[in-house]
């Protein structure tokens, strides 16, 4: 019997959290699951703890290389047989009435997407707070891909839907041949929704958290580099090859591709400082002074606040 949802969980060196999230997922009411791991070679026991559960329930995938977080989420891609698919982070949890919930509202509305609010809980002090204010979430009707663009620009960004994990209708993955991008070690979530809404699918918004988005001691992870924004502009300019944007899409497009260069001339400007090379920071704060309102934030929290809308923070649980 086809299980009415499939959580693939993408796990990199994850023994010490996988089984909380696979609970968790198993853990859902009303609604028939399956759970698909994809071991992205690890070097740690997380093979051999995502092989300890029943495997009718959960299918362990051991990927022979490293493909970071898109490849291995395009692998339990392969394997899910669910009506719906939901993605869960190897270090986070879900709620258990969660997916029945989220797909209740999507098919309602006869929507192929859904996201919902999200508990932020940081595990050493152990607070929980929800992230978006259930007033926010309730007004919102439907996510576009201009909504979705627009919240998803550096420096902006009130409301930062970058963070959510949407529920998917597997037969609309699978019409349009949709996959992660596994170029991208960095925002590779952000391109898939996208794709999916360019695509035509409509996304429904539930304003009860459901996700546990879990912040351990040091888990904070690697900044953003330049490389990391070279790859981001690569992609968007892939996605705008394939995609055509309505006009407010395209605006909301323009100020997200500026906030790009801005973040790359605030990371050039950065590296020329730390190289004590004040002729190189002047030349690229005379091609991009807006770069210069950005040292006003110690450098540190300027790079993290950077990374954090871009899901970085679990690289080193995913990236591999």
């Amino acid at each position: 019997m086809q299980p009415d949802v499939t959580f693939v969980i993408a796990a990199y060196n994850a023994e010490t959290f996988l089984a909380r999230a696979v609970q968790s997922a198993l853990g859902q009411r009303e609604v028939s699951v399956e759970v698909v791991v994809v071991d992205d070679c690890s070097g740690d026991g997380t093979v051999e703890l995502a092989r300890s559960f029943p495997p009718e329930t959960v299918k362990v995938i051991a990927l022979d290389k490293n493909r970071g977080p898109g490849g291995a989420r395009n692998a339990g891609l392969e394997a899910a047989s669910g009506r719906w698919i939901a993605v869960l982070d190897a270090d986070d949890t879900v709620q258990p009435e969660r997916l029945a919930r989220m797909i209740r509202r999507a098919e309602v509305a006869g929507a192929q997407i859904a996201v919902d609010n999200l508990d932020v809980i940081r595990e050493e002090p152990g607070t929980r707070e929800t992230m978006f204010p259930h007033s926010h979430l309730e007004g919102v009707s439907e996510i576009t891909l201009a909504d979705f663009i627009a919240a998803n620009i550096l420096f902006e960004g009130t409301f930062n839907y970058g963070y959510m994990k949407p529920i998917f209708e597997r037969r609309f993955i699978e019409e349009h041949q949709l996959r992660y991008d596994e170029k991208l070690r960095i925002g590779e979530d952000y391109i898939f929704l996208a794709s999916a809404l360019a695509k035509g699918g409509r996304c429904v918004a539930e304003p009860e958290p459901g996700y546990g988005y879990h912040i351990r001691d040091g888990s904070i992870s690697r900044v953003l580099e330049q490389h990391h924004v070279k790859a981001m502009f690569e992609a968007d300019a892939a996605f705008l090859r394939e995609h055509r944007l309505d006009d407010a899409a395209k605006s909301a497009q323009a100020r997200r591709t500026r906030s790009l260069e801005k973040a790359a001339s605030f990371l050039a400007l950065v590296q020329h400082l730390k190289d004590r090379a004040p002729l190189k920071a002047m030349g690229a704060a005379l091609r991009d002074p807006v770069a210069l309102t950005h040292l006003r934030m110690p450098i540190a929290a300027r790079l993290r606040r950077f990374a954090e809308p871009l899901r970085s923070r679990k690289a080193a649980g995913q990236a591999g």
